[in-house]
């Protein structure tokens, strides 16, 4: 149990140092005006992910709300939303990220096109609608979820030491668990779809290439490398995805409190915002001269 909870604390630590670092890279590539398109989506997401990791990576936000005196109630509602709404960002903002680079990648011919010169606006309004979507469809947690008592345990289960997830009747659950379930089957299918398109027009473009020049010869396109980003990103969210539902959805039949089976649940929700900061660090040409830049001042300094 101890070496799995180590296990956790080194994967979320690890996930914010990197997602920290790549939100300041963003950020101040934003400011300076050097920005892409998609960095503004990219800004977001490693914002998601902070949050995300801080509420779900063995909670180390209670931590803080307990050194200050906060009260169960009030810990438990805003560290349970703060989760499930940045979790809910992450895959919206995942399938956007999709959606666009088809967008980018696609040929003048394809109806796709037509969309590529308002790309950045589109980008603005999607965001917006996305963090209100999510707030919105998270909002059940405010009232069903709380501060565990012994009073009445069949009312409730207990997700944490401290919180428990409160009973709900029938129809709100059911339209909850309808809503939720449709946004994520809608958004991975979608991802699905469009990523099925960019191994297309990659595949063809491939081939195009390979009449005009020697494989040795070609380089890999900033496009094409965030392409791959954007492929490898989503295909490791699929995967993990489903590996969540199956964990969450044996938690919630068995409606019980298992501290060791928690800590597994929490060491497969934070992977992907783990792994994606490390992926984008890895493909971004920008990010590598950063950090090279970095470690050369370090030398000549030491």
């Amino acid at each position: 149990m101890s070496s799995l909870k180590n296990i956790l604390y080194f994967q979320a630590g690890l996930g914010i140092l990197a997602n920290t670092f790549l939100l300041c890279f963003y950020t101040f590539t934003i400011l300076g005006h050097r920005s892409k398109p998609m960095d503004l989506t990219s800004c977001q997401l490693t914002f998601a992910h902070i949050l995300f990791l801080l509420t779900g990576g063995d909670n180390w936000l209670a931590v803080i709300l307990e050194s200050l005196n906060i009260e169960s109630d009030f810990k438990c509602k805003a560290i349970f939303y703060t989760s499930r709404v940045m979790r809910g960002f992450s895959i919206c903002i995942t399938c956007q990220l999709s959606v666009f680079q088809a967008v980018t990648i696609s040929p003048h011919t394809s109806l796709l096109a037509k969309f590529k010169h308002k790309l950045k606006t589109y980008i603005i309004y999607a965001v917006f609608y996305i963090w209100f979507f999510n707030f919105l469809v998270c909002s059940h947690l405010l009232v069903y979820v709380g501060g565990f008592n012994n009073v009445s345990e069949t009312n409730q289960m207990r997700v944490t030491e401290s919180c428990s997830l409160f009973l709900m009747n029938y129809v709100i659950s059911g339209l909850i668990f309808t809503v939720t379930t449709f946004r994520d089957v809608f958004l991975v299918g979608v991802m699905l779809i469009t990523n099925a398109y960019i191994v297309i027009i990659l595949f063809r473009h491939q081939r195009h290439c390979k009449h005009l020049h020697s494989i040795r010869h070609l380089r890999v396109s900033p496009e094409k490398r965030a392409t791959q980003t954007i492929l490898l990103l989503v295909v490791f969210f699929v995967v993990m995805y489903w590996v969540e539902i199956i964990i969450s959805s044996t938690s919630l039949l068995l409606w019980m409190y298992d501290p060791g089976f928690l800590t597994v649940q929490k060491l497969i929700v934070t992977v992907y915002p783990t792994i994606t900061p490390l992926v984008q660090i890895s493909f971004d040409k920008r990010v590598i001269n950063v950090l090279k830049n970095l470690q050369s001042k370090c030398q000549q300094i030491f």
